[in-house]
């Protein structure tokens, strides 16, 4: 097949996923583009490393109350799992509807954000919506459970319009308060463990473990409100409705995916007063918002096959997270075959890094593109990277030095390189690194000189590169 399709291919699975290996791009390939974008959407068929074996090794990732735990059971999924963008979604919205552990003070109930993510995060905007507004971190982090009737708490309705749908500068103040009005009683049983007040209904271990949406509709409004332009006795589902039928969050959400899975846009606070980079592409993801009944997987699909997304101009402009550099390394390596103490290293490493899972710095979440990059992370980056790549004990670097070492055409320095960057993704490099690269090549060794450690010294480079840490 032509290599064309392969490296094509290599791009979705590092926007749609965490990366994958030359055998499994190989086998994308074969099915074709379209194909792999309609597998990538269905994750009806997942296999993934078990959480009954995962908890058998880590009893702290069962009931995941701690600080690092639940974000330690979600990196396993992200390197093992068979439906990546199950996983690459989730991440999207957590960075959106950001959630931490500093207030929350429960890792469990932000573990189950996470899964409701995962399993709402591809389907109508409007039930995701409406799971984020019953969520019990959710909650807690925007004070819902001190919103009352008779003393409304504006957060949870401020941050739904502003950073979750719609945009500053698409409402007014009333409308705050008139949504704020409809989520009161909109709170979740089980919380006095946590708030220290009582011990009447959660006696540990049970009561935070057993956090759950409550309405109460003895502390609810249900008096007029007057929302958006539209006038009843609306409630939290009413509410989340008329925000889905807006103009305005069928942009927001777009930019926001175009941000994420094509090409870096502004921070969000510059939205109001700077166009999109590609107005065009936001035209096709609103219309396929609108189209589809607010379906993200539709969003997903227009945006896979788009012109806008295979065009390689955009390919290598986006910095890869920590947590997607760090899950893809770990694919490719296959050093999680059964659970290992080394995830925690591995979790820790992102954190280095500067992203800790479920622990974003605010509620506009984390700054993306190069503000992933300073001169301390950078390091600990290319460290991490070339480090995992050049260590032959983990099965799948061992593999590829293998596939590579069998190439009668690698001996040569040119060849060498571009087999490593074949069997790291069949990634495309500038002239500029190709050049650094094959003078390295020509450095650590001649061709029938230790060959296997002169193949992982040039993965190791190759890892350290400027387009191996983008996407």
């Amino acid at each position: 097949m032509a290599n064309r399709d392969v490296e094509l291919i290599g791009h979705l699975m590092r926007r749609a996923g965490f990366g994958a290996t030359r055998e499994q791009l190989e086998a994308y390939a074969a099915q074709g583009y379209e194909a792999t974008v309609e597998r990538l959407l269905d994750h009806s068929s997942e296999q993934r490393m078990g959480d009954d074996l995962i908890r058998r090794f880590h009893p702290e990732l069962s009931a995941m109350m701690g600080t690092l735990g639940s974000g330690e059971n979600w990196l396993y999924r992200m390197a093992t799992t068979t439906t990546p963008l199950r996983e690459k979604v989730a991440l999207f919205w957590h960075g959106i509807f950001a959630t931490g552990y500093p207030k929350v003070i429960h890792g469990k109930a932000l573990s189950d954000q996470v899964r409701m993510f995962r399993y709402r995060g591809m389907g109508s905007f409007k039930d995701l919506l409406l799971e984020l507004s019953r969520d019990p971190a959710m909650i807690i982090w925007l004070d819902n459970q001190d919103n009352h009737k008779d003393a409304i708490n504006e957060n949870f309705g401020r941050e739904l319009l502003e950073l979750f749908s719609m945009g500053v500068g698409s409402y007014t103040e009333q409308d705050v308060q008139e949504c704020a009005r409809a989520f009161t009683g909109w709170t979740l049983g089980n919380r006095e463990y946590m708030e220290l007040r009582s011990m009447r209904d959660s006696d540990w271990p049970y009561g935070r473990i057993s956090w759950h949406f409550e309405f109460q509709d003895e502390d609810h409004d249900f008096g007029e409100k007057e929302f958006l332009g539209q006038r009843g006795q609306f409630n939290g589902d009413d509410i989340v409705d008329i925000i889905c039928q807006q103009e305005a969050t069928a942009r927001f959400i777009s930019r926001h995916m175009y941000s994420f899975f094509v090409a870096d846009e502004p921070p969000v606070p510059e939205w109001p007063y700077t166009e999109p980079q590609d107005p065009a592409a936001i035209d096709l993801l609103v219309k396929a918002y609108f189209d589809s009944g607010y379906s993200i997987a539709a969003m997903l699909r227009a945006l896979f096959n788009a012109d806008f997304f295979r065009d390689e101009a955009v390919w290598y402009r986006k910095v890869k997270s920590p947590v997607e550099l760090v899950a893809g390394v770990l694919r490719l390596t296959g050093e999680f075959d059964r659970p290992r103490k080394e995830i925690l290293d591995r979790y820790q490493q992102a954190v280095f890094m500067g992203q800790f899972l479920n622990n974003p710095p605010s509620v506009e979440g984390w700054h993306q593109g190069t503000d992933w990059i300073d001169t301390g992370s950078l390091v600990e980056r290319i460290n991490f990277a070339s480090q995992q790549l050049g260590d032959t004990a983990k099965p799948g670097v061992s593999a590829m030095v293998e596939r590579i070492a069998e190439t009668p055409s690698a001996v040569s320095p040119e060849m060498l390189v571009d087999a490593c960057l074949d069997q790291v993704g069949a990634i495309q490099v500038s002239e500029e690194t190709r050049r650094e690269l094959v003078d390295f090549a020509s450095v650590v060794g001649t061709p029938d000189d230790a060959g296997h450690a002169r193949i992982a010294e040039v993965l190791q480079m190759v890892a350290s590169s400027h387009e191996f840490q983008r996407a």
